[in-house]
This record gives structure tokens, C-alpha cells and sequence, in this order.
């Protein structure tokens, strides 16, 4: 649910000193979902942490060893239907598409950029050691291998286009992992 911000008036804003306005308008502006939080960064609960990645952005990286079929974190995030998630996020001809979207069955999308936690920031690779599995209507995130300490947990995507999968539509959707296997797309393979 979003949090409606008060109106106030201008005039009133501008009678109030700087560091006054700051710190209350620092309560109504949302963070940026593609940084982490410092909550995020400092969470030593999970087998893994946050921190910049050589593929996109920030990652999530293993502090222990983790073995195969470890369930390591659940994508959390607002729950919309698909007509919701359209409207949050229309897809812009030609730009390149980034969300925090993840389609739990044909009525639940889960959006990560509201109320979402530290699975937003693992990235896809197209040689993943993980795999999201969806289980009574929530999402988890497990190693398909065991995992040793720094490597970049990463899953595979794969991303449902139900259009024709053309080289503008490929870049769209690109992928960095840098595997030897890399499709250069994070969309899922047509069949």
C-alpha cells in the first residue's frame, strides 16, 4: 500500500529552516529501490551480502558456504495483479526494461520495489547456482549447487515476452553475467 504524503502549503515549507524541511520531507520521500538500504547492507541474518556487482548494479554475495538446496531468502514485495504491475510499469518502446517484478501465476505479481527486501538485488546470469521456486503462493529463492564464500548468487530470469524475440526487443532485456553460455538476454528461451 502507498503512503499518501500531506499537503502542505508552500508558504508554510518556506518559513521553515533547511534542516527542518529535510528532515521532514525525508519521511515521505521513497529510497531508491536499486540501492540498498543500510538495513540491507548491515543484515547479517542472511548467507549472503549486498554489495556492488561486476554484472548489474549491486549484488548478492555468499559470507559462508552454502550448501546445495539451501533455501536463502524469500522475494518479498507489495502483492499486485498483472494489470497493476502494468500500470506501475508500462513498457516503453525501445527502452530498456528494469522492475522488480516477479509473476507469482496469472493473478499475483510480486513488486519488490515496495516493501521488498535484499532477494531484489540478485541478479540473473544465464549459468545460474540458484532457482526461484514458487510454493503456496510465495516465492523462494534456493541454490541448485553448493556455493562457496564471495560467489555471486544468481538466478535465471528467464522472462516470459510474448512477443517475437527481435534483436530490439533482445536489447530490451540484456544480459551482463558474463557466462560462457550468456544468450546476451534475460528473456526465456522461445520454444
Amino acid at each position: 500500500m502507498t503512503q499518501s504524503i500531506p499537503f502542505r502549503p508552500l508558504m508554510v515549507i518556506c518559513r521553515q529552516n533547511s534542516s527542518d524541511y529535510l528532515r521532514e520531507m525525508s519521511h515521505h520521500v521513497t529510497p531508491d529501490p536499486s540501492v540498498p538500504t543500510p538495513a540491507e547492507l548491515a543484515d547479517q541474518t542472511l548467507p549472503f551480502a549486498v554489495r556492488r556487482s561486476g554484472i548489474q548494479g549491486y549484488g548478492g554475495f555468499a559470507t559462508q558456504d552454502i550448501p546445495a538446496g539451501t533455501r536463502i531468502i524469500e522475494y518479498a514485495g507489495a502483492r499486485l495483479t498483472p494489470s497493476e504491475a502494468e500500470a506501475r510499469y508500462p513498457d516503453t518502446p525501445g527502452a530498456r526494461h528494469h522492475t522488480y517484478l516477479f509473476a507469482i501465476d496469472d493473478e499475483v505479481v510480486v513488486d519488490a520495489a515496495e516493501n521488498g527486501n535484499a532477494a531484489r538485488f540478485l541478479n540473473h546470469s544465464c549459468a545460474p547456482n540458484c532457482d526461484a521456486v514458487i510454493e503456496d503462493g510465495r516465492i523462494w529463492i534456493e541454490t541448485m549447487h553448493d556455493i562457496e564464500v564471495g560467489e555471486e548468487l544468481v538466478y535465471d530470469y528467464a522472462y516470459i515476452l510474448k512477443e517475437r524475440h527481435t534483436p530490439a526487443a533482445k536489447r530490451r532485456f540484456p544480459c551482463a553475467c558474463g557466462a560462457i553460455t550468456c544468450r546476451g538476454t534475460i528473456l526465456a528461451r522461445k520454444r
